[in-house]
């Protein structure tokens, strides 16, 4: 009989040792099954609240799920960087949902992409990165398209997105590296969450008395927060943030496949293209991981 302890160091074998290609493309299905049930709530419910019920749900699961398992001190600069890490996570989530109550989920995703891109070309240094950052890039381009249609509102909404999806990525490699598992992400969504409340207060107790609302709200939280943020905290301590906003070129693919799944959104022969192009980007990256340190060990 194999115990618990046994078991948690096989799971940890398994994510160490694993390609983080895996688990980006497991947080990507998460995320967009996510925001597929998100889509389909609009009608009912402002986007606003949506993210709202989201991310404070997410918060509160995932502090409930790692309060056993935390016990380093936390310190004010801890809690302010988590608050920020949350802040922005928030504001992200709610500027998407309000940009693609408008916009289609993968051309959303893919205008959003600028965030990562800029934060991946500041961090590239060597000629291959830079091939597979164009790459990745112009798949992206192709794969979005330059029509953005007739909602400026909605590309102001995808632009605001995307300077939070940077900060999403920078902050958030930051308290990865603390190393306190998911607890960082539960308390910055909190934060979060509580910051954004004004804005979801349209639809507020219209989402309170319609159990079958909520508790949709809280499955997107659930998908596109805890398992989704989750697992890029855990892909963050492994691989350096140059890496990971390059391989989050995948989330667009994602997006339009699940798009043409779920929303009625059938690619095109082009689509396929700046797919091909973006996994390409991806594949030829140099894959470089983060250097851990084990603590230093202090003798009386």
């Amino acid at each position: 009989m194999t115990s618990p302890s046994a078991e948690h160091s096989r799971s940890e074998r398994l994510f160490n040792t694993a390609p983080p290609e895996v688990f980006f493309v497991l947080s990507a299905a998460a995320q967009y099954t996510g925001a597929v049930v998100a889509v389909n709530l609009f009608d009912q419910m402002s986007p606003a609240t949506i993210a709202w019920i989201r991310v404070l749900s997410a918060g509160l699961i995932l502090c409930a799920f790692s309060v056993r398992r935390n016990h380093v001190r936390w310190t004010r600069r801890d809690l302010l960087w988590a608050g920020a890490f949350g802040t922005a996570t928030a504001l992200m989530n709610m500027f998407f949902y309000l940009a693609i109550d408008s916009l289609p989920l993968g051309k959303g995703v893919t205008i959003e992409f600028i965030g990562p891109i800029a934060v991946a070309a500041f961090m590239t240094r060597s000629l291959r990165n830079t091939y597979a950052l164009l790459l990745a890039t112009v798949g992206v381009v192709v794969l979005g398209g330059v029509e953005l249609g007739n909602e400026p509102l909605g590309l102001v909404f995808i632009l605001a997105a995307s300077a939070m999806w940077a900060a999403y990525i920078v902050i958030g490699s930051r308290v990865a590296m603390a190393d306190r598992g998911v607890a960082g992400l539960g308390i910055g969504l909190v934060v979060g969450g509580v910051l954004i409340t004004p804005f979801a207060s349209n639809d507020a107790a219209l989402a309170f008395s319609t159990p079958s609302l909520f508790f949709s709200c809280v499955l997107v939280g659930l998908l596109s927060n805890v398992i989704g943020y989750g697992i890029d905290q855990s892909t963050l301590r492994r691989i350096p943030i140059r890496r990971f906003s390059v391989m989050l070129a995948l989330l667009p693919v994602t997006a339009a496949v699940f798009g043409f799944l779920y929303l009625d959104q059938t690619p095109t022969a082009i689509d396929l293209v700046g797919m091909a192009l973006v996994l390409v980007g991806v594949a030829v990256q140099e894959r470089e991981t983060v250097e851990r340190h084990q603590p230093e060990v202090q003798t009386a």
